[in-house]
């Protein structure tokens, strides 16, 4: 955690919530159908094409599968530094 988030009183996730999440994420990818290196090849994919447009974090990025009863939703979170302008 950054010194803001600890300013702010926010706190480090606890071990039991890290695995939670874990869990879940296990969870979305068994019911999409989605092994856990397709989804690595998917990111590593998107920001192939997204780098060619824009300077991005690579490594703030997060990519994960979200899913309720009914849908699955890809979801991506990338910091984006620079816009390359043509």
């Amino acid at each position: 955690m950054d010194i803001f988030g600890k300013a702010a009183g926010q706190q480090e996730p606890s071990s039991k919530s890290i695995a939670k999440e874990r869990l879940r994420l296990v969870l979305v990818h068994d019911r999409a159908s989605i092994s856990p290196q397709l989804l690595e090849d998917l990111k590593e994919d998107m920001l192939k094409v997204i780098s060619s447009y824009m300077e991005i974090d690579e490594n703030g990025t997060e990519v994960t599968l979200k899913s309720d009863d009914s849908s699955v939703a890809l979801m991506a979170s990338i910091p984006v530094i620079k816009i390359n302008r043509i």
